[in-house]
């Protein structure tokens, strides 16, 4: 499949479930996977303007809430992750609260910690893994300070 269709498959595929989540009062979808639906807000790397993305969170508490960059195992990373770590101040929003969050590229050591996590949480994204060469990267956003 060509990059582009794959990358217009994703951007379709991101419309449809926020859509989906938004008429149905954030009821429908807002579990894929046993992991909460998340909505990413960031500020584009290149254009500066707001973009939004339909993720989900395989580790998530009080203080943190971790992302993984897999596209599906693709050979590259997604746009989102470029603009996070462009403008690491983004929002978060889930069943329907959103929230300032800072962002991060989780560093190697802690990476090799929550793997077993994130995998537990979804298998698929160990077979993402080995689908691509590049090292999935994963996020961590914590709460803005006030």
């Amino acid at each position: 499949m060509s990059t582009a269709r794959a990358d217009f498959g994703f951007k379709f595929m991101n419309a449809a479930h926020r859509v989906v989540l938004r008429l149905s009062g954030g009821h429908l979808l807002s579990n894929p996977f046993g992991m909460p639906a998340v909505e990413l807000h960031t500020i584009g790397a290149k254009t500066g303007l707001p973009r939004a993305t339909m993720l989900t969170s395989p580790v998530h508490d009080a203080e943190r809430v971790v992302l993984v960059a897999s596209k599906g195992g693709a050979d590259r990373n997604p746009l989102w992750l470029g603009n996070l770590v462009a403008h690491p101040e983004v929002e978060l929003t889930i069943k329907g609260v959103t929230t300032k969050m800072l962002a991060r590229v989780a560093s190697p050591a802690e990476k090799a910690e929550l793997w077993p996590e994130i995998v537990s949480a979804y298998k698929g994204y160990a077979g993402y893994q080995t689908k691509t060469e590049r090292d999935i990267p994963v996020v961590i956003c914590v709460p803005r300070p006030a």
